[in-house]
C-alpha cells in the first residue's frame, strides 16, 4: 500500500472502530442466503462474481424467480457472462462475491471495490464474505490467500471508494445446541483469550 493510500486508509479505518469497536459489537448472522434474500427484491438485476459453478442462480430464483443474474469467474470450467470487471457493460441492483477478495493483493482488491461501485445503479448493494481472521487456522487454510483482512480495513476499504454506509456482520451456523454453547455459554472464554468461533466477516455496503 502507497503511503498516501495508508493515510487514506487509517482515517476510514478509525471511523469503522467509532461505530464497532469491539469485534463482539458485529451482529451474527446464521445463514448466507436468507440474509441476502433480504437485500434482494424479485426483477432486481444480480452479479456474482467469483460464481464457480453459478449454483446460487438456482437457490436464489427458488425465492426470486424473476430476478436477471449473470456470473462473473475467471474459470472457464463453467459458462460464465464476464471473466473480469472491465468486461461489465451493464448496471446492477446486487453484486455478490463470497470469499474472494482475500484471494487479491491490497491494490487489487482497492480497484476492484472500485470497480462494484461503478457498476451499481444508485442505491444498489454489495454484500460479500471474507474469512475472519480471528477464528484461529481460517485464513491461513487456503495457500491462494493473499490479504488478511481485519474487519475496520474492510469497512474502511468500502467506504473509501465512495459507498455511503456499511454494515458488518459474523457470520456463524453450527446446529443448534453447538450454536447456543458458543455463543451464549463459551463467548466469555472466547472474548478473554481474543478469538472467535465465526468462521467469516460479512459486509453490506450501499451505493447512494
Amino acid at each position: 500500500m502507497s503511503q498516501g493510500h495508508w493515510g487514506e486508509q487509517f482515517q476510514w479505518r478509525e471511523k469503522v472502530h467509532r461505530r464497532f469497536p469491539e469485534l463482539w459489537d458485529l451482529k451474527i448472522v446464521r445463514k448466507r442466503l436468507p440474509f441476502v434474500l433480504k437485500y434482494l427484491k424479485d426483477e432486481e438485476r444480480v452479479l456474482e462474481i467469483g460464481a464457480y459453478d453459478r449454483s446460487l442462480e438456482n437457490r436464489l430464483r427458488q425465492f426470486r424467480p424473476k430476478i436477471l443474474y449473470k456470473s462473473l469467474d475467471i474459470d472457464p470450467t463453467y459458462r460464465h457472462d464476464y471473466t473480469s470487471l472491465e468486461q461489465v457493460d451493464e448496471k446492477f441492483d446486487l453484486v455478490l462475491l463470497f470469499e474472494l477478495i482475500e484471494h487479491l493483493d491490497w491494490e487489487s482488491g482497492r480497484e476492484m471495490a472500485r470497480g462494484i461501485f461503478d457498476i451499481l445503479n444508485p442505491g444498489g448493494r454489495v454484500i460479500l464474505t471474507t474469512p475472519n481472521i480471528y477464528t484461529p487456522g481460517q485464513y491461513w487454510k487456503d495457500v491462494s490467500h493473499r490479504t488478511p483482512y481485519h474487519y475496520e480495513e474492510l469497512g474502511g476499504l468500502f467506504l473509501s471508494q465512495r459507498f455511503e454506509s456499511i454494515e458488518l456482520f459474523r457470520l456463524y451456523n453450527d446446529p443448534l445446541l453447538r450454536y447456543a454453547m458458543k455463543v451464549y455459554l463459551f463467548s466469555p472464554v472466547f472474548r478473554l483469550l481474543r478469538i472467535d468461533f465465526a468462521k467469516s466477516i460479512l459486509l453490506l455496503a450501499r451505493r447512494s
